[in-house]
C-alpha cells in the first residue's frame, strides 16, 4: 500500500502498510516497535505530500537551480540560528548552511514525543511548515495521531496516555545532512538520522529500538525563514549492528530522561 502525497509535483513517499510488518533487521528487534516507527513517520509525511507517481529520488528543484555534492559538517564561523519559534530554532541563514540546519532541526521536531500532544503538535506544525501546507493538513495530522488503533499498536493507551510505570520515547538524532539543490529561495535538503522509538520501563511490550532513515525536505524561504513545503522518507543507510549488550529498561528510561537534545547546525 502506498502512503504519500505530492507537493508541487516534486516528492512522493511510499511506505509499507503498517498492518504488514517488514522483516526485522535483527532477530532481537521488536516488530511492534518497528511498525510504530513506520507509522509515526507516515503521520509527519502526510502533512506535505500528495501522490503523483514519482519516487523520492525523482525530486527536482525547478529551473535555475544548482546541484552540489555533500560537504563535511564543519564550523563556518557563521551563526546559523538566531532565535526560537516556541521550542524550535528559527531565524536560519538564507544560504545552504541555513537550509541544512533548518532541515535537521525540523526532523528532530517532527520525530519528537511532542507530536502526540494536540497543543504542541499544532505549535510544531506552525513553526515547521509553510502556512499553506500547515493550514491544509493540520486535520490530517490530528486524525493520525489520535487514531486508537495506531496508538494501541505502539503501546500507548487509546487516549494517547502512557501506561503507568513506562516512559514513551520518540527521538530523532541526525547523523548528517546534504544539499541536493539550492536556488536562493528554495532548497532540497536530505537528512540522515537514527530514530529511537518505543516504551522504556519494566514490563514494556514495545521496548525502545533504533532504526535508520533518510528524509528529504523541500524548503522555501517564507517571511525570513526556511519552511517545509514537501517531504519524502526512505529507509537507511543502516549500519551493521555491533554485539553490544542491550541496556536495562531502567537504564534506558534514565538516559532518555536525563540526556537532553541538541540544536543541529552546520
Amino acid at each position: 500500500m502506498s502512503l504519500g502525497d505530492e507537493h508541487d509535483g516534486q516528492t512522493r513517499t511510499r511506505l509499507p502498510d503498517p498492518g504488514t510488518p517488514r522483516p526485522p533487521a535483527r532477530g532481537s528487534r521488536s516488530l511492534v516497535a518497528v511498525v510504530g516507527v513506520v507509522v509515526l513517520l507516515v503521520a509527519a509525511i502526510a502533512l506535505a505530500n500528495r501522490g503523483d507517481g514519482s519516487s523520492p529520488s525523482d525530486a527536482t528543484a525547478g529551473p535555475g537551480t544548482t546541484t552540489r555534492s555533500a560537504a563535511p559538517t564543519a564550523a563556518t564561523g557563521v551563526r546559523p540560528v538566531t532565535g526560537k519559534n516556541g521550542t524550535i530554532p528559527s531565524g536560519f541563514a538564507r544560504d545552504e548552511q541555513g537550509a541544512q540546519s533548518a532541515a535537521a532541526n525540523y526532523a528532530v521536531a517532527l520525530g519528537s514525543v511532542d507530536m502526540f500532544t494536540a497543543a504542541s503538535r499544532s505549535e510544531i506544525v506552525r513553526a515547521v511548515y509553510a502556512p499553506e501546507a500547515a493550514a491544509s493538513q493540520q486535520g490530517a495530522l490530528d486524525k493520525v495521531y489520535t487514531d486508537k488503533g495506531f496508538l494501541s499498536r505502539i503501546g500507548l493507551n487509546e487516549d494517547g496516555t502512557v501506561p503507568p510505570g513506562l516512559m514513551f520515547v520518540s527521538r530523532v538524532i541526525p547523523a548528517g545532512s546534504k544539499v541536493e539543490s539550492f536556488s536562493g529561495d528554495r532548497a532540497t535538503v536530505a537528512v540522515w538520522y537514527s530514530s529511537l522509538f518505543g516504551l522504556a520501563g519494566e514490563g514494556s511490550q514495545s521496548p525502545v529500538t533504533e532504526a535508520w532513515y533518510t528524509s528529504t525536505y523541500e524548503l522555501r524561504w517564507v517571511d525570513g525563514d526556511w519552511k517545509v513545503t514537501g517531504f519524502s522518507q526512505k529507509d537507511g543507510p543502516v549500519p551493521v549492528g555491533r554485539d553490544q549488550r542491550a541496556s536495562t529498561a531502567e537504564d534506558m528510561a534514565d538516559a532518555v530522561g536525563t540526556f537532553g537534545g541538541f540544536t543541529y547546525a552546520r
